[in-house]
């Protein structure tokens, strides 16, 4: 392996926490408490390094992970920390393989920052990349399922100690819908690793320099606040965003199904969108976006609501009444935006039937 890549540096926490918020749309679980964890495990000493796919060659193993349950639970019940390293730890006893580099599921939210705190753990570095650009609520959403990810083995693991294995598992659906029962089981929310991939597989199937992508975005938030720039004007160049809309918070249903935090927030607009109405439609993250019953954007493109003057990025968990607003949009990668993918993550897969997404892409 190559010592090509980076180091992450306790100073990069607070920006790629903000950062994987953006990109999370919403879900993912709550940064803070992901950036909290590693920070502690950087100050006792460990050290991360981030590496592209181009620093391992394609005999290397490499397993994604991910926390797994609603975002609103990763606040109540709060992790022990190794869930994903005993769900990691499972499967390499089950296949014989072990992990030469981890891969986040989804960069968004707590779970871009938890491969980092895993590896801290492991001793092992974090490719620049994973499998959505985003965070998506459900396990076969990932770019690596859709293009060829076996559905087996895969393993989830709670704060307990407990950990179940699933092998064999016939389809992606079946191992979302098994690995969500017994997440339901541990409290609403565990770890998951899946099974490993080769480097080959990696560089066909994973959004690659999204963990510098994070960090891009987030430096420039926290540089914005500093010099008392316009953090919102910033936050758009930068991450190649456009601005939705704006206003406050009037609304917010939310509750548990299945799992998964659904429900819907409104918004009322200001500024320019004065006289004009916002809902957003949430499954952990933000799926729809409609201004006066119009479709503005939907799935897979990410919608974010951050708060107006400081861009601090609003998690599904937080929104509520009140509170000040701007909805931004980012388009997917083009590797979410095939037909193949648009049957696992496009409006459809979320039961939105009469949303056509290329019409409505950004």
């Amino acid at each position: 392996m190559s010592e090509w890549g980076y180091v992450i540096g306790e100073e990069d926490l607070l920006p790629l926490s903000l950062g994987c918020a953006v990109l999370g749309t919403g879900g993912g679980g709550n940064p803070y408490l992901g950036m909290l964890r590693t920070r502690e495990l950087i100050r006792a000493g460990a050290q991360v390094r981030i590496i592209p796919f181009d620093a391992l060659d394609d005999t290397a193993t490499v397993y994604a992970l991910g926390s797994i349950g609603a975002p609103v639970v990763g606040v109540e019940k709060i992790k022990r920390g190794d869930e994903c390293l005993h769900a990691l730890r499972a499967l390499e006893r089950t296949t014989g393989r072990r992990a030469d580099a981890l891969i986040s599921e989804e960069i968004g939210g707590s779970n871009g920052i938890e491969p980092i705190a895993i590896a801290a753990q492991a001793g092992l570095p974090v490719l620049d990349g994973d499998g959505m650009g985003r965070a998506f609520p459900e396990v076969q959403m990932t770019t690596f399922f859709i293009y060829g990810q076996a559905c087996s083995p895969a393993a989830v693991a709670d704060d307990k100690g407990n950990v179940v294995t699933f092998d064999p598992v016939d389809t992606m659906y079946r191992l979302e819908a098994l690995a969500r029962a017994v997440t339901v089981q541990m409290g609403g929310s565990a770890g998951m690793c899946t099974a490993p991939m080769g480097m080959a597989f990696i560089r066909r199937a994973a959004l690659p320099g999204t963990v510098t992508q994070a960090l891009r975005i987030g430096r420039a938030i926290v540089d914005a606040r500093a010099t008392r720039a316009d953090v919102l004007e910033r936050l758009l160049v930068v991450a190649d965003a456009t601005l939705l809309f704006t206003g406050r918070v009037t609304a917010v249903v939310r509750e548990m199904k299945g799992g998964f935090s659904v429900g819907m927030a409104m918004i009322a607009g200001n500024g320019a969108y004065a006289g004009c109405t916002a809902r957003i439609a949430i499954q952990n993250e933000n799926l729809v976006l409609w201004v006066d019953d119009a479709v503005m954007a939907c799935v897979p493109d990410l919608i974010m609501m951050v708060e107006h003057e400081t861009g601090e990025p609003i998690t599904t968990e937080l929104v509520k009444y009140g509170l000040p607003v701007a909805v931004i949009g980012l388009p997917a990668h083009d590797l979410l935006r095939t037909a193949q993918a648009l049957d696992v993550v496009g409006p459809q897969a979320f039961g939105y039937a009469g949303i056509d997404y290329d019409t409505h892409r950004l």
